[in-house]
């Protein structure tokens, strides 16, 4: 495959610190790559070097001639006068730009919600995101860098820009490069992942999945002293492989060798003894959402809502923004009343609600966190039973990802990451026993999201999340709901029966328009927004297909036996027995590659099915 854009020797150090030292790579045509590591190891300053605004102390970037690149940052630098349209399709005249099915699917799928003819500068920070987002979308580009491109979206909008980037960049057809820590769209998107760490950029195989996996083979091959950061690994293995039925019907790695990495790892959480001492810190009450309606003057946000919300109960809450979750959230805290029906609270229940604002913080705002952390005589229980154990506030920020050096730090000064463990050590240290997460994996990275997860599978009590990040919320929820027209509604299938439902929603406000655009649009409409169906098979070859990909299971698991079974026979040959030695490795290579061969199309299957 050609190459679109490579870099060799790349060095980039700041006073205090080295970021990259001699790190060399390419991106091909059909790469999807997704960049991860932590906070402040050079993602970023990566995309800069290679989108050409950044230059390196040493090293060079190189571009083949003609490559057009696009690039995301995470600032923009639109006129506050222009307009959604104009910012968009420019000069375009509107028989060119609604005559082209990509514009149109990108209109539908980012800008339903935006009067077209809206100044930017009445929009708010997530409307202008999306705004910009379209309009590199828009563009012609051979090579895309996005960063953070999920941020202000809600889960419909990511799905939709998951489909458009897969769309669009199919095998050898331009390059994608995606810094995020949207962990979902990173496994849904993405051929391979870069990893930035200790100055360098360590190539993967995959998506996120993929990515974990061999992390963990790394690490253990290595005998890593990451120790901490390796069991964070093998338990998110262990949850991709058990948890959400989305991912188990759809492995993207090899079965067997995930199995035999996860066999000594236990169940993320005990649910039987996290709920025993939820009901021992709550009593059996904990909220009763009563037939509730909530309306702000003339405007009814909520109706009819019955919730019973349980001990030890963990709820994930979906909605579009505007639907009514802060509303929702504001009846089990007590900071909404309802205009009809009654909300009941049990005497021993203690709420804490993780919100978006660091209220909690300002009043230490130029105190050190280490004088912050001295106010706090209190300690943390992590784990139950006889594998319980009290951390000490200082113990907690080790364990969130905070350095000794930085206790020193003002809390004004620290990231925004660091500030939003901060706020949830301190929302812990208080002891509730119904948490309240309101987005929170805002500015964190994907190890720190993991520090955060490992740290709410061992609290027990009643959690609550809303957050548009869905693999987070998929991760620490046991049960999701929906606020869809005022109601309050349970989903069994979790996070994919939401999004049907919104899909039929649409489809059923919108006639014979686009199927991918979003109820009330005020874009202006077209006929047919040209965006490709869920599923180009008929209904024949549709059957048919799912017949195959049973088959090719039912081989890929046989021929797994077989290679074993076979390694195992070569152990016990007779080693003088060359002859037969090389007979034996034949069949086993030639079984591994028939295994190879079926697992190739099994993926090729499972694309044609989605």
């Amino acid at each position: 495959m050609a190459n679109l854009l490579g870099a060799d020797a790349l060095h980039l150090e700041y006073p205090t610190k080295t970021v990259f030292d001699s790190v060399s790579l390419g991106v091909n045509e059909g790469d999807r790559i997704g960049i991860v590591g932590r906070n402040g190891d050079g993602k970023s300053s990566l995309l800069g070097l290679l989108a050409g605004t950044r230059e390196p102390d040493s090293g060079r970037v190189t571009r083949r001639g003609g490559v057009r690149v696009g690039v995301l940052t995470q600032t923009d630098l639109f006129d506050d006068e222009d307009t959604v349209g104009h910012s968009v399709v420019g000069d375009t005249p509107e028989h060119v730009w609604a005559g082209d099915p990509k514009v149109r699917d990108i209109l539908a799928g980012l800008l339903t919600d935006l009067p077209w003819d809206a100044r930017l500068g009445e929009l708010s920070g997530g409307q202008r995101r999306r705004v910009q987002l379209a309009q590199l979308l828009a563009g012609e580009h051979d090579v895309l860098i996005l960063d953070e491109p999920t941020n202000h979206l809600d889960v419909e909008a990511i799905e939709w820009l998951a489909g458009h980037l897969k769309t669009r960049w199919p095998a050898n057809q331009g390059g994608l490069l995606m810094v995020t820590h949207d962990r979902w769209i990173l496994d849904e998107v993405c051929t391979a992942t870069w990893e930035v760490h200790d100055r360098i950029v360590e190539p993967f195989e995959g998506g996120y999945a993929a990515y974990i996996l061999q992390r963990v083979e790394r690490d253990r091959q290595a005998a890593s002293i990451e120790q901490k950061r390796q069991n964070l690994a093998r338990k998110e293995l262990a949850w991709l492989r058990r948890g959400a039925p989305a991912r188990t019907s759809k492995p993207k790695f090899r079965i067997d060798a995930a199995n035999a990495l996860i066999s000594d790892v236990p169940e993320i959480r005990d649910k039987t003894e996290l709920q025993s001492l939820a009901v021992s810190r709550l009593g059996k009450d904990v909220v009763d959402i009563l037939d509730v309606g909530v309306a702000y003057g003339d405007k009814q946000v909520l109706s009819d809502v019955e919730w019973r919300v349980a001990p030890g109960e963990r709820t994930g809450i979906l909605g579009v923004n505007g639907a009514g979750k802060s509303t929702l959230l504001g009846l089990i805290d007590g900071a909404v009343q309802p205009t009809t029906g009654t909300v009941k609270r049990g005497k021993t229940v203690k709420v804490q609600t993780l919100t978006q604002r660091l209220d909690e913080l300002e009043q230490h705002w130029e105190d050190p966190v280490r004088v912050v952390l001295a106010n706090l005589a209190t300690s943390f229980t992590v784990g139950s039973g006889s594998k319980a154990q009290d951390l000490t506030p200082s113990q907690l920020l080790e364990r969130l990802g905070f350095a000794s050096a930085q206790l020193s730090t003002p809390v004004k000064d620290l990231s925004g990451g660091q500030k939003r463990r901060l706020q949830l050590l301190l929302i812990l240290l208080d002891s509730p026993n119904v948490l309240i997460l309101d987005e929170p994996t805002n500015d964190l990275d994907t190890d720190m999201l993991a520090a955060m997860e490992d740290l709410l599978d061992s609290w027990p009590g009643t959690l609550i999340v809303v957050s548009h990040d869905r693999y987070f919320l998929e991760r620490v929820t046991d049960q999701q709901y929906a606020i869809l027209e005022r109601r309050l509604r349970h989903l069994p299938g979790g996070v994919e029966e939401y999004l049907a439902l919104r899909r039929a929603q649409h489809g059923a406000g919108s006639g014979s328009g686009s199927g991918s655009g979003r109820a009330g649009s005020t874009v202006p409409a077209t006929s047919d927004s040209g965006a490709p169906a869920e599923s180009g098979l008929s209904g024949a070859e549709l059957r048919a297909a799912q017949k195959e990909v049973t088959a090719v299971e039912r081989r890929m698991t046989k021929l797994t036996e077989q290679v074993e079974k076979a390694k195992l026979a070569l152990a016990e040959h007779d080693q003088g027995d060359y002859a037969g030695l090389a007979e034996e490795m034949k069949k086993i290579s030639a079984l591994e590659d028939e295994l190879a061969e079926q697992e190739l199309r099994w993926l090729e299957l499972s694309e044609a099915l989605e």
